[in-house]
């Protein structure tokens, strides 16, 4: 053993294994050995004392020297960014360079780039470092969609230890199939600002879970100021190029023009708010009247002059017609409206160009509108099909689609067969009649919280049934309705209420079953047009009906009354029976049965109390026989 083991060294030279571990920049593990050593070899415990407040000392020491190499290499990769976009030639590569030195720094898996879309209203990838899915590279976030979609949406920087476990924001499944074919955990977000104004946002991500410190999001958000910068002195170059391309033109335009230029810059900003926050096209109208200082109204295509309408269809510019001026509402080849400039017979050119733009806005509008309420229409379609056909039986799932289109599938409900009753010339008139079927009833089960599919040549309904409500009075008023609509014959069966839709989703089938029964027995009864429900037909039910539904008519007839027997035992049956062989009379039908009159009379008292009071009427006397006729031919003969 060495005479430095064997004797104590002074305190002040514990400092010195440190002072060499620093100037060769060891690791932390490093810095544990020579108090290690000295505890091997006994040292005294003032020696040993000295040295771990020595190692403290050198780690506090090579703690803050890794911090400044750090930020020195922060500061550099910063300096050489703003380098290069002080000599900006290529925006792509700028942007490119920027997320690179991002991952670098921040040692993460993947860096990336995102640029809002102004037109579409949300945010797509522009660079990407790191990635190795094709189809996270070609993702898009609507606004408060994913982590990206909410910094996009609140300016503010978001970060996550586990996207999958975080719950602050929105998640869809195309954004978490992105996130999940790349294998990202954590992921911090930062967002590009230009003034007030959100324009992207800068992420670093890794694929495990991770906590990203302050001074990591606040180099981030550096990186993110010097991308925002690149993208406006990109911008500008851009529009600098441009504006010098035409300046002679358009400082002629700005000097002669500068009161009209202003007009159509203020309705360019309003239909661009308007289009944002969702207004319709009347707000368009009113916001292109107070800038062309007139009277703009949108009108539809059958209303509007027809000449003008197709002039300005056909030219794709808005043409004066008389003292107004036309503008036609157009997609592709079909016409939907019109604007209609009122008493404004000399117009500028460029304010035509301003009512010419605003028809363009409607017509974007109206698809819009038009698109999401097809979507709604094929959605609740879906539901009503998976109903009749009993594809879906968890009743938690049945319920939750059904909230989602606010139909309570646990209400009263009747199923309805409509179905067009007027002539058509030829196969394409009927199928474009029946496309105005399917969109009325469609709008008419949005409109009363119900479903609507097509089905068998029409359509079927599942509307839910109102207090005090029947099935008759839906049926009728259903069919003035879409007979209204459509400007045709709509005749409609409805079948008797059903309920627990959810739990019994094969209701549904057998209730539109029943309904097209009614259906088929008014047409050949020749009430086309008219509505009605099985309740309406009784017996005459099964003659018209061509599958008869015999077993429905008992139960509906004297149901009540075979319950009642079942269940306690009596036999009101066969007093019903004998009553009627006994040519209604309370005599012949005790001396039948061999029992009291009195206990004759009781027996019909219950029956009245559970077939209503009418049920000795001649029509429902015939139906009750017909019904007990039957119940007997069914029910086994006992030997």
């Amino acid at each position: 053993m060495s005479r430095d083991h064997l004797q104590p060294a002074p305190t002040g030279s514990a400092e010195a294994p440190y002072l060499d571990l620093l100037a060769r920049d060891a690791s932390v593990e490093a810095f544990e050995q020579p108090v290690l050593r000295a505890r091997a070899a006994a040292e005294p415990a003032c020696r040993i004392a000295a040295l771990e407040e020595a190692r403290l000392l050198a780690l506090r020491v090579r703690a803050e020297l890794e911090g400044r190499r750090r930020r020195e290499a922060e500061l550099s990769a910063l300096f050489e960014t703003a380098h290069d976009l002080a000599g900006l030639r290529d925006v792509d590569a700028v942007l490119q360079a920027i997320v690179q030195r991002a991952r670098s720094l921040l040692g993460t898996d993947v860096a990336y780039l995102s640029l809002n879309d102004p037109a579409r209203g949300d945010t797509y990838m522009r660079v990407t470092e790191g990635s190795v899915s094709a189809r996270f590279q070609q993702l898009r976030l609507g606004m408060g969609e994913g982590l990206g979609g909410l910094v996009a949406q609140t300016a503010r920087p978001y970060v996550t230890d586990d996207y999958f476990e975080d719950a602050r924001f929105q998640h869809t499944r195309v954004i978490d199939a992105g996130v999940r074919d790349e294998g990202l955990v954590a992921i911090l977000g930062v967002p590009l600002m230009l003034g007030p104004h959100v324009i992207g946002v800068l992420f670093a991500a890794d694929r495990r879970a991770r906590v990203f410190e302050r001074e990591q999001i606040a180099l981030l958000g550096s990186f993110a100021a010097l991308a925002a910068a690149a993208i406006d002195t990109a911008n500008l170059l851009t529009e600098t190029r441009s504006a010098l391309a035409g300046l002679e033109r358009a400082n002629e335009i700005i000097r002669d023009r500068s009161a009209v230029i202003e007009r159509a810059s203020e309705v360019h900003d309003r239909l661009a708010e308007l289009v944002l926050r969702g207004g319709g096209v009347h707000d368009v109208a009113a916001a292109v009247s107070q800038v062309l200082d007139g009277t703009v109204t949108f009108t539809e295509a059958g209303t509007a002059p027809a000449e003008a309408l197709e002039a300005s269809r056909a030219e794709g510019h808005a043409v004066r017609h008389g003292k107004d001026w036309i503008a036609a509402v157009a997609a592709g080849g079909e016409l939907l409206g019109a604007l209609v400039l009122r008493g404004h017979p000399g117009l500028d050119p460029v304010d035509q160009r301003t009512l010419e733009r605003a028809a363009m806005v409607t017509s974007l509008l109206l698809l819009a509108r038009r698109s999401a309420a097809e979507a709604e229409q094929r959605v609740r379609g879906e539901l009503l099909d998976d109903l009749l056909d009993a594809r879906d039986r968890d009743p938690r799932l049945l319920r939750e689609r059904a909230g989602r289109l606010q139909a309570d599938l646990d209400a009263t409900h009747v199923v309805l067969a409509a179905r067009l009753d007027g002539p058509a010339a030829d196969a394409d008139e009927e199928a474009a009649a029946r496309r105005r079927l399917w969109s009325a009833a469609s709008h008419l089960a949005a409109t009363r919280q119900g479903l609507a599919a097509a089905r068998d040549g029409g359509t079927v309904l599942l509307l839910p049934l109102g207090a005090g409500d029947t099935a008759t009075e839906v049926a009728r008023r259903t069919a003035r309705h879409l007979g209204t609509a459509v400007h045709q014959p709509v005749t409609v069966g409805a079948s008797a209420p059903v309920t627990g839709l959810a739990r019994h989703p094969e209701t549904v089938a057998a209730a539109y079953a029943e309904g097209r029964r009614c259906l088929d027995a008014l047409r050949l009864l020749g009430r086309a047009g008219d509505g009605a429900a099985a309740e309406d037909f009784g017996f005459l039910g099964l003659l018209l009906a061509g599958d008869r539904d015999i077993a429905g008519f008992v139960e509906r007839t004297i149901g009540p009354v075979v319950s009642y027997d079942e269940r306690r035992g009596t036999e009101l049956v066969r007093t019903l029976d004998a009553y009627f062989e006994g040519g209604m009379s309370p005599a012949r039908t005790k001396d039948a049965l061999h029992v009291h009159v009195n206990t004759v009379a009781q027996r019909l008292e219950r029956v009245g109390r559970l077939l209503g009071p009418d049920w000795q009427t001649p029509a429902r006397a015939l139906e009750i026989q017909l019904a007990l006729r039957l119940h007997r031919l069914a029910t086994p003969i006992r030997h």
